[in-house]
């Protein structure tokens, strides 16, 4: 007998935060179905107050079901004060499908983002699928061995998603924008194409944006650009990007 593909932890708790009721409820009775343990919120206020408690009862969420348009502080708002750095994922959700709102919704820090009305089987796959690539939703019986990605005196670690520079200092960084840097080093001195970085740090189904990634890029430099230091991160011109340190893992 094969191997089940996706083993689903019955502990991992979801969030759905929408406006209208009846939705809430019911994709809130959907996923449970489903084995995940989900909690709902009318909007920013309630969500905040859910994850106080959350955190306190030692029980954080997985996963944040953000709808954007919603009245007050809309979704892009609250998403923007949250900590992609160490927070839930984040899926928006909204009627709105232009291919800008999305590129906004994900260069905020967005993990996906699905459009209104969603298939609740669609809703579903998106969110085991986002909870795969953060090493949620899956039974362990073992914490994963601690270790770093060293480059430069900087140090990067995959499983707390944090970045810390030379002088041990957290910088802090997006969720698509440590993605992004983790892609790079884990593939350090090959130059590697736009496509290439998307698929890595967003996944394969993911829609194709070359300015997305650019855009993304440039805020990462920004934030890794160290006076008479060694460039990190090279254009290769006409072909894509190249991270140019050599790295270490321990």
């Amino acid at each position: 007998m094969s191997k089940p593909a996706y083993v689903l932890n019955l502990e991992t708790r979801l969030l759905i935060v929408d406006d209208d009721p009846g939705i809430r409820e019911l994709t809130a009775a959907f996923l449970s179905q489903h084995g995940y343990v989900v909690d709902t919120a009318a909007g920013g206020a309630e969500m905040r107050a859910a994850m106080e408690r959350a955190s306190e009862s030692g029980a954080e969420y997985a996963l944040v079901v953000l709808d954007v348009m919603m009245p007050g502080e809309d979704g892009l708002s609250i998403l923007r004060s949250m900590d992609r750095a160490a927070g839930p994922a984040v899926i928006l959700h909204s009627v709105i499908g232009e291919d800008i709102d999305r590129i906004v919704g994900l260069e905020m820090g967005a993990d996906d983002y699905v459009a209104k009305p969603a298939n609740p089987r669609e809703l579903l796959a998106r969110i085991r699928s986002v909870l795969r690539r953060a090493g949620s939703g899956t039974a362990s019986a073992k914490a994963p061995e601690r270790s770093f990605l060293r480059f430069s005196g900087w140090r990067l670690d995959p499983v707390g998603r944090q970045l810390f520079d030379p002088d041990d200092v957290l910088i802090n960084l997006s969720d698509g924008e440590f993605r992004l840097l983790l892609a790079m080093v884990e593939r350090p001195r090959r130059v590697l194409t736009r496509d290439t970085l998307l698929d890595a740090s967003r996944g394969p189904l993911a829609d194709h944006f070359d300015r997305a990634i650019d855009v993304q890029m440039s805020r990462l430099r920004k934030k890794m650009q160290r006076p008479g230091s060694e460039e990190l991160i090279r254009t290769i011109r006409n072909e894509g990007y190249m991270f140019a340190a050599e790295v270490t893992r321990k």
